[in-house]
């Protein structure tokens, strides 16, 4: 208490209040509740000090008035104001906000990334997301990012969001690779994040993504092609947007790094920044001899293991839904 005396004397000689209740009536002042009646937030902008900061709380209404909160902080041991982005309760008292500007508990902040987003739409989101400056410089690597959700405080910055997805997928594909099934046609941890990114293009359904990594790695133990259509896709546009039509016969017959329907093996890169349910499911796949997979025309798929199951399949499947003539549907 008897800090609290000091400071509040020194307010009350700067104030001209004289007299020992005068004293302790700003004692009051600084511990009991203050005025304001439902929850706000309130931004501390960098650079303010303790005169602008008390003005700016109590325009917001969460002082009575400047000088208490002034007084306190120049008189108090507990440290600098911090600036930030700071959630105040209705009634807090000076003391409570005194105590919460010196301790710098901002607001925590998040944004989620979807899986399977390109490095362009990860950015462009980021480049939307309130409260985060400055820009990303360089852009990262297709596949780099690990898309999670993400907490962050008012006024960081974008680079140390990118910084931490790109740790988050190093760290991720480390632990995944270390612990994967034996006998993977996959020669690197690169190799499993290409194929990941596929899987994650290939199906919404968790459920299906062990079963569907299996298909591709059986197919690249046999030496067959992958014929996967998200790789056309990205071939044609770089992950720079979304392909707004249905691939096509012609599209398919398109010479690109990317078109696994004419190249063998893996492409060059990621198409994608898959999930760590993705990278699991090409390091654990789900043991099956299945080559193929086509829609089901409910979301998901149904697999075989031979050509001759497999065209059954996709015979059902476009009675289901009818081809345009030049168009061609998913059938691995």
């Amino acid at each position: 208490m008897g800090r609290f005396l000091k400071i509040l004397t020194a307010a009350l000689s700067v104030l001209t209040v004289v007299g020992g209740g005068g004293v302790f009536w700003g004692y009051s002042q600084f511990k009991g509740p203050g005025p304001l009646a439902d929850g706000v937030t309130v931004i501390i902008k960098r650079g303010s000090g303790a005169k602008v900061i008390a003005r700016d709380l109590h325009q917001a209404g969460v002082l009575s008035g400047p000088w208490v909160l002034r007084v306190a902080a120049r008189m108090s041991a507990g440290g600098p104001l911090k600036v930030g982005e700071y959630a105040f309760a209705p009634a807090i008292s000076p003391e409570g906000v005194l105590r919460a500007l010196q301790s710098g508990n901002t607001v925590v902040r998040r944004v989620t990334f979807a899986e399977g987003l390109t490095t362009a739409e990860i950015l462009s989101q980021l480049a939307l997301t309130e409260g985060l400056i400055g820009i990303v410089t360089p852009v990262p690597a297709e596949g780099a990012l690990l898309p999670e959700t993400y907490h962050f405080s008012y006024g960081d910055k974008r680079q140390a969001i990118v910084g931490r997805m790109s740790a988050s997928l190093r760290d991720q594909l480390a632990d995944l690779w270390a612990k994967r099934a034996p006998g993977l046609p996959l020669d690197s941890p690169r190799d499993a994040l290409i194929l990941a990114s596929i899987v994650e293009k290939e199906t919404a359904k968790p459920a299906e993504r062990p079963r569907i990594a299996q298909v591709f790695l059986n197919r690249l133990a046999k030496g067959m092609r992958l014929q996967s259509d998200p790789t056309v896709v990205y071939g044609l546009t770089k992950g720079q947007r979304p392909l707004s039509r249905p691939l096509t016969i012609a599209d398919l017959k398109t010479p690109s790094p990317f078109n696994t329907y004419l190249i063998g093996g893996l492409p060059p890169s990621p198409i994608c920044n898959p999930g760590s349910a993705s990278l699991e499911s090409v390091l654990r796949p789900a043991p099956s001899e299945e080559l193929y997979f086509v829609a089901d025309g409910t979301g998901g798929h149904v697999f075989a293991k031979t050509l001759k199951e497999h065209n059954l399949n996709v015979a059902k499947w476009r009675k289901i839904r009818p081809e345009p003539k030049n168009d061609r549907k998913k059938s691995q």
